[in-house]
């Protein structure tokens, strides 16, 4: 299954995770700046400045790792800081997530910040880097 588009996606997806996907993408569109981008990316959308910062699996698509649910990860969430402890830090030492089952779990405050902190910590990445 090869989705390609956002509106195939939230077609095939279920009534709920449709709804949570749909909240946290307005959060993170919302909250990341205008030159920040998304783009569906192993048939989720993925959202990526100069490097990743999060994506969203729902539990339908094949190869997210959960079987219910829709999960919230951020790419380089083992640098962040998550001054809430919002974030699991499941088995994959980069990547931090939490999975939602209905949108009611949703906390915009919590993700808003674990948003800001990727942004701060994707602008750092870039000054690190050395230019040949």
């Amino acid at each position: 299954m090869k989705i390609n588009s956002l509106p195939d996606l939230l077609e095939m997806l279920p009534e709920n995770e449709r709804i949570i996907v749909d909240v946290l993408r307005q959060i993170i569109i919302e909250t990341l700046p205008i030159n920040f981008k998304e783009k569906i990316s192993y048939s989720v959308p993925f959202f990526y400045g100069r490097r990743g910062i999060c994506i969203i699996w729902p539990a339908t698509i094949p190869r997210g790792g959960i079987k219910k649910g829709v999960l919230l990860g951020f790419w380089h969430g083992n640098k962040l800081n998550d001054f809430d402890n919002y974030l699991i830090h499941g088995s994959n030492k980069q990547i931090f997530y939490k999975i939602f089952y209905s949108p009611e779990e949703i906390d915009e405050r919590a993700i808003q910040r674990l948003l800001k902190e990727a942004v701060r910590v994707d602008h750092l990445s870039g000054k690190n880097k050395v230019r040949q």
